[in-house]
């Protein structure tokens, strides 16, 4: 059987993670200008790893390398999530905007789980395999 690219963009992971990315260059709009180089590049950076190693990971063969992007991913998550958490204590990030924000990237963190135990199960297959749980 010939390998099927799959498409990043039909993951519901990415779309979510993507949101997210949009939702914090919003976010860190406002953030003192002493910090552009500091922790809004920072949280952008972090934020933007989430979407871009899914995709990257995604156009993959193999379900075993698109899990080790998987990695990476949930690795920025965390990452993010802390850079979230200092914004807000040092009154950057007002609270209700961390509650979205972190909300959206608990959600992400548990779809790239999902998605990271569905392909090391499946790491044998050529990459067509799909899981109904990753993909919309």
């Amino acid at each position: 059987m010939l390998y099927r690219e799959r498409n990043y963009r039909n993951l519901k992971v990415w779309n979510a993670a993507h949101a997210l990315a949009v939702g914090v260059y919003a976010a860190t709009r406002d953030f003192p200008d002493g910090e552009r180089y500091g922790l809004v590049a920072q949280v952008r950076r972090s934020t933007v790893s989430i979407a871009a190693n899914i995709a990257e990971g995604a156009a993959y063969s193999s379900n075993a390398s698109f899990a080790k992007f998987v990695d990476i991913a949930y690795a920025s998550a965390a990452e993010t999530d802390y850079h979230l958490l200092l914004a807000r204590d040092v009154g950057y990030l007002n609270p209700a905007a961390y509650d979205a924000l972190t909300l959206q990237l608990d959600e992400i963190r548990r779809m790239l789980a999902a998605l990271r135990r569905v392909l090391r199960k499946n790491s044998g297959t050529t990459g067509s395999r799909r899981s109904a749980v990753a993909f919309r």
